[in-house]
């Protein structure tokens, strides 16, 4: 079995200005040192990025963005190339997030693109899949995932895709509270790695990171970890708080 190193990632949404994002970071790089066997993502809003850029070079903290479209440059006005993103010093770009899909009606069609134009950049996917709780209700979860990864992915070889992360949000708990049980996220991502086993072979599906999504916090995060598929979290709220989100980087593994 490969030894799947875990990423334990903060999605910022719309929060912090480029001083606030500063003194996090800077809070932040105090508490988390001595970490070197757990990789640290931040996504911070777009105006940011430049802000953390010269302070996150630090090994085991990366920069993220929260969006990305898949044209090079053009009259694609409030939009963000993926070589702007790399300029301002991104490594990963977090795509598909439920939210991108609920307000902004982005499409598995477009997600496919933007997975796409990172990879050809160089960039780090973190493409996010998830139900929402009336499908979950309906027992529809894998025949959602199954359509979301394979549109996703559609037309993606396995080379292009070597540095995907996946990540698996529930819609129903993302900032609502609720988490999913370490029993169900356990067997969302057990799904999802078999899925990839059929499809890239069980060499791909075994280095494949998977992170959890869904109000993770520290009160949880040590359980979900312990889970064999569970690689790492896509943190939302917990990851505003440099203490909270510290705690969450030192999880007990």
């Amino acid at each position: 079995m490969t030894a799947r190193r875990p990423l334990i990632a903060g999605n910022w949404k719309m929060y912090k200005t480029g001083e606030e994002a500063v003194d996090f970071v800077n809070t932040l790089k105090g508490t988390v040192a001595d970490v070197s066997d757990v990789d640290i993502m931040i996504a911070p809003p777009f105006t940011a990025l430049t802000h953390l850029s010269p302070i996150t070079n630090n090994p085991n903290i990366g920069l993220g963005a929260q969006n990305i479209y898949w044209e090079q440059k053009g009259a694609y006005t409030g939009e963000i190339s993926p070589a702007m993103l790399k300029s301002a010093g991104c490594q990963y770009v977090i795509i598909g997030h439920s939210e991108r899909r609920q307000y902004f009606e982005e499409t598995d069609q477009e997600i496919n693109k933007k997975i796409d134009a990172a990879a050809n950049a160089g960039l780090i996917p973190v493409f996010c899949i998830g139900e929402t709780e009336s499908q979950r209700d309906a027992n529809e979860t894998f025949s959602i995932l199954d359509k979301q990864i394979k549109n996703g992915l559609e037309g993606l070889l396995s080379e292009k895709l070597k540095s995907l992360v996946v990540a698996y949000e529930p819609v129903w708990a993302i900032g609502t509270g609720k988490t999913a049980t370490k029993e169900q996220a356990q067997e969302v991502h057990e799904f999802v790695r078999n899925w990839f086993a059929k499809q890239f072979g069980p060499d791909f599906a075994q280095g494949l990171r998977i992170l959890y999504g869904g109000s993770v916090k520290p009160s949880n995060v040590n359980d979900l970890m312990a889970m064999n598929d569970i690689d790492g979290a896509l943190v939302g709220g917990a990851s505003l708080d440099p203490d909270s989100f510290s705690q969450l980087v030192h999880y007990k593994h």
